[in-house]
């Protein structure tokens, strides 16, 4: 048996665009079995995810997600992940937890924007300056090339370290006004309370919501909630799980109905933009379904 062992060596052969065409065929296939189990102790997190999904194999992802971690300097998300035969369930890669968590996360909320956002979009962004923020930037750039980017961080240094990655990246001081001079707003911090207002939006805005994992996590006020258009990719693992969705619905303040697609909708057309005045609201869950399909894509990029 040849197990393949795929480091970070192998983002050189991967692409944005590419991953978001496997994503959607992956979603054609048939419905993902998802399994997961949350730990927690404190502010720190063990999440285990599995998925089944016929004809593409199985994925057990375990992610440890110690917030403090930054101010060790080492990364605050860490795991392992393994891909398993669909043919005989023996092993067939074990993937570096970082490339694929970076790849799944921002071509999950890529592969949103590409059906949400208008694709005349020339202002970005970038809400927190994290490792998800730099993957963002070059996975958003894929799709909007001409964009202008901009990232607002709570501290302005780390806005400056990540600015300057990225030559004619700006840094936002008034996270309102960037807020409302933007097209795409994509988020991805680490915030319990929300800190984009929906009294901030206006028409034909995107809004990208990657941060919130836990209950009691949220970056985006009910405001902004029920002035959207509400997307997800997986309804099975945000709206009973992710305090974005579960708080406001607990409150009353949204139906589960207000969620009007998944990446399951896609061949029907519900998850789509209609008009250039809405507003579209995604938010990124990552389930364990979208690891293995990013999975089969890096393994068949490197195979």
């Amino acid at each position: 048996m040849s197990v393949a062992i795929i480091g970070p060596e192998a983002e050189a052969r991967l692409d944005w665009l590419g991953l978001c065409d496997a994503l959607e065929a992956g979603h054609a296939r048939p419905r993902a079995e998802i399994a997961d189990s949350f730990l927690y102790r404190g502010a720190d997190t063990l999440l285990s995810r599995a998925a089944w999904i016929d004809g593409l194999g199985q994925l057990v992802k375990t992610a440890t997600i110690f917030p403090g971690n930054a101010a060790l300097g080492k990364p605050a998300v860490n795991g392992s992940a393994a891909l398993y035969s669909d043919t005989d369930g023996t092993l067939a890669a074990i993937v570096d937890f970082h490339l694929l968590t970076k790849w799944k996360t921002a071509g999950d909320s890529l592969c949103a924007a590409r059906r949400l956002a208008r694709p005349e979009s020339e202002m970005i962004l970038i809400v927190g300056a994290g490792t998800v923020a730099a993957s963002l930037r070059e996975a958003y750039g894929a799709l909007f090339p001409a964009a202008r980017f901009v990232v607002w961080n709570r501290s302005r240094e780390g806005a400056e370290r990540l600015a300057a990655r990225f030559p004619g990246m700006d840094v936002a001081d008034d996270l309102e006004g960037a807020v409302r001079g933007a097209d795409i707003i994509t988020c991805a911090t680490m915030a319990t309370d929300p800190v984009v207002k929906g009294a901030w939006l206006r028409p034909g805005q995107h809004l990208d919501l990657i941060g919130a994992y836990r209950p009691d996590m949220r970056e985006a006020d009910d405001a902004a909630l029920t002035r959207a258009r509400i997307f997800v990719d997986s309804r099975a693992t945000t709206i009973g799980h992710i305090g974005e969705l579960k708080i406001p619905l607990a409150h009353g303040v949204l139906a589960e109905g207000d969620v009007l697609a998944d990446y399951y909708d896609l061949e029907s057309g519900t998850f789509s933009r209609r008009s250039e005045d809405e507003i579209t609201l995604f938010k990124n869950g990552g389930g364990a379904h979208l690891d293995l399909m990013t999975a089969r894509y890096v393994l068949d990029r490197v195979g």
